[in-house]
């Protein structure tokens, strides 16, 4: 399997990052990382499918997110 050119990885195109932080899409030590408003926009569930089942994965009152089968 071919590595992938750094040209397939995502780049922010959302507001500027404040120094230190990290952008809002963006790859961290090879991991993939979005910002939850990208994800969740208004809502405070979504559904993200994977292998032939549905999770939730909701943002609760204090914030914190919890994922359920």
């Amino acid at each position: 399997m071919m590595p992938k050119k750094s040209t397939d990885q995502p780049t922010s195109t959302s507001r500027p990052a404040a120094a230190g932080s990290i952008p809002a899409s963006s790859v961290v030590e090879g991991m993939k990382v979005v910002d939850s408003t990208e994800l969740f926009g208004r809502l405070t569930e979504i559904g993200i499918r994977h292998d032939g089942s549905l999770y939730r994965l909701k943002i609760t009152r204090q914030g914190k997110l919890i994922l359920n089968k």
